[in-house]
């Protein structure tokens, strides 16, 4: 493949067979570009489109975003995973109001000094959104690179980072700079694909290394596989009287940091004294509910849920813990993890059914 001859042949492909009406792609100002690339990060364009969808309609601008209270993005934000990019979101509105005023910032390296941007995303921005001539590098352009050049090695590896970097910036256009990189970002998301790439509708199959050599799927080489440790954890899913659950604001940084979840006690626990001493309230009840295990991308998690009902309400609440009571019936917009909302669903449907209530 030569580099000069790439740009050609994806953008007369993209002009026929590209996508062009995506959300963001309708008023594509920096701000909505922005947001639906952070969105996009580790995340199909079909499970973003609703998200993005709900995310403008309340937060039309960066000012409406950076006034926002951080609950409110997380709760938006509740189920699309990587919950660290809602906030960097939140983070990164608040710096373009004082530093810019609330207009986004035009040039490359300012907009990577933005929590959560990276030299890809801040191109990727700038030239969708405004036309400005900057390489782009996510995990789609990647593949279409190391297959079109067959680039050995991982990409997590910094020798071939680079060398993807070069080719990037040696493919990419002067001009019409914007439908190409959406063009590089389609082929990969629909022709180029990770596993059985279509190379029979591929506009760049004819100048392909990978191809050549009889083995596309072979590149990029993946990353080396480890075996992911295994944690337990309980989490105590605390029900009122009146049936609302105890939720507990997990810590700003780590996993579903600043979300709120079920409280936690470590394994191994006598619960009993972990009730008095963490939430302040003698136990009455405990049921054990059904496990689950959910796989973060370094490690398994393998919940054991269990139904409290206790003696008395949580002197810790009173005491301005991050402790709040959550009605399933009217819920609140606080950030949940997926897995969380999960096991409220179950366990207050369960709940209210054999009340006999209506959720």
């Amino acid at each position: 493949m030569d580099t000069d001859c790439l740009a050609p042949a994806l953008l007369a492909w993209f002009d026929g067979h590209g996508r062009k009406d995506l959300p963001w792609q309708r008023d594509s100002t920096p701000y909505r570009v922005w947001v639906s690339e952070i969105m996009l990060q580790q995340t199909q364009v079909a499970v973003v489109i609703p998200y993005f969808h709900r995310f403008m309609d309340r937060f039309p601008t960066v000012a409406v975003l950076a006034e926002a209270a951080e609950d409110e993005v997380l709760h938006l934000w509740s189920g699309l995973g990587y919950y660290t990019r809602a906030r960097n979101l939140h983070r990164a509105a608040r710096q373009i109001v004082a530093e810019y005023g609330g207009r986004f910032p035009t040039v490359l390296d300012q907009v990577q000094t933005l929590p959560g941007v990276g030299r890809s995303t801040a191109g990727a921005i700038l030239s969708l959104a405004l036309g400005q001539r900057h390489a782009i590098l996510d995990g789609n352009v990647k593949r279409v690179l190391a297959r079109c050049f067959a680039v050995a090695g991982w990409p997590g590896q910094a020798q071939v980072l680079n060398c993807l970097w070069r080719l990037a910036d040696a493919c990419t256009p002067q001009g019409r700079v914007a439908p190409y990189n959406q063009g590089m970002m389609d082929l990969g998301a629909t022709v180029c694909t990770r596993s059985a790439p279509a190379c029979h509708r591929c506009p760049l199959a004819s100048g392909c290394a990978a191809r050549a050599r009889g083995e596309p799927a072979a590149f990029p080489e993946p990353k080396p596989k480890k075996t992911l440790p295994r944690r337990e954890t309980l989490m105590l899913v605390v029900l009122s009287p009146t049936g609302e659950v105890l939720l507990e604001r997990r810590p700003p940084t780590g996993v579903w940091g600043g979300l709120w979840s079920l409280p936690e006690c470590p394994l191994p626990t006598i619960l009993e004294d972990w009730c008095r001493e963490r939430l302040g309230a003698e136990l009455h009840r405990v049921e054990k509910l059904q496990g689950r295990r959910h796989t973060f991308s370094h490690f398994h998690l393998d919940i054991l849920p269990l139904r409290v009902e206790l003696a008395s309400e949580p002197t810790a609440i009173a005491e301005g813990n991050q402790l709040i009571w959550y009605d399933p019936r009217r819920p609140s917009p606080v950030g949940l993890a997926a897995p969380i909302a999960r096991i409220l669903r179950e366990v207050t449907a369960a709940t209210f059914h054999e009340r006999g209530d209506c959720l």
